[in-house]
């Protein structure tokens, strides 16, 4: 048994059976065997005798396992910026929300504060956030900034610790890793590039904005990347 994650869902899987394919050359497909999964003395599985594998039985599997790995179509928010097998890409727009931090030079505080304008990207390689200025829904020339938080490395990459993300990358998910984000403390700056340019540095920035200092986010303190939006989507960040 084993479990898969598809671009909806999570779901157990055994192995059932394998198709075989031949061919004169590389890439080359003239001939199928159906095969079954047997177990050896160990109880590990193997593959059994074969069967010749005809055009229709074929056409059956390809289909039953598109059917199964492919997303499910569903209704996009205005939120939703791309959404493709692998990723889905959203953005929230700049807002006050409660942010938590549990570390030694902070302590345990909580406050609702502004935030910049968002992008988040979750996809079968990890969970992202990125900022953005402005207030206007993001385009694919729009430039992205560090995010300007703990808990996150270069490239936007969160780090998801005991934070509890949802198993599914579709739209119904999208508060549940925003909540998985939000909801969790933050504990350290990690290690890396910059994340915000500040006087005094980064725990003295998070001071100011429990402290209730700033009304707006202050977006002077976003450190640019030489990434856009439509980088993200294609999988080519610098």
């Amino acid at each position: 048994m084993a479990s898969i994650l598809t671009a909806s869902r999570s779901q157990d899987v055994a192995l059932q059976g394998a198709i075989l394919l031949y061919g004169q050359g590389p890439g080359q497909f003239s001939y199928a065997t159906a095969h079954r999964i047997e177990t050896d003395a160990s109880e590990r599985p193997v593959i059994g005798a074969g069967v010749p594998l005809n055009r229709m039985a074929l056409i059956h599997a390809v289909r039953e396992v598109a059917q199964h790995a492919l997303p499910k179509g569903e209704f996009l928010t205005p939120n939703v910026l791309s959404i493709s097998p692998n990723a889905i890409t959203w953005w929230c727009p700049p807002a006050m929300r409660r942010v938590f931090f549990s570390c030694k030079e902070l302590g345990k505080r909580s406050a609702i504060v502004p935030h910049p304008g968002l992008v988040f990207q979750a996809s079968q390689t990890g969970f992202a956030v990125f900022a953005v200025q402005g207030h206007e829904r993001p385009v694919p020339g729009t430039a992205l900034f560090e995010p300007p938080y703990f808990n996150t490395w270069d490239h936007g990459k969160i780090c998801i610790g005991s934070a509890h993300v949802p198993k599914q990358i579709d739209a119904a998910s999208i508060d549940g890793w925003e909540s998985g984000f939000f909801d969790s403390a933050f504990t350290h700056p990690n290690h890396g590039g910059k994340r915000l340019t500040y006087e005094k540095g980064e725990y003295a920035f998070w001071k100011d904005m429990l402290d209730g200092r700033f009304t707006d986010y202050p977006t002077q303190v976003l450190v640019p990347m030489k990434s856009t939006l439509a980088d993200l989507i294609a999988g080519k960040l610098e």
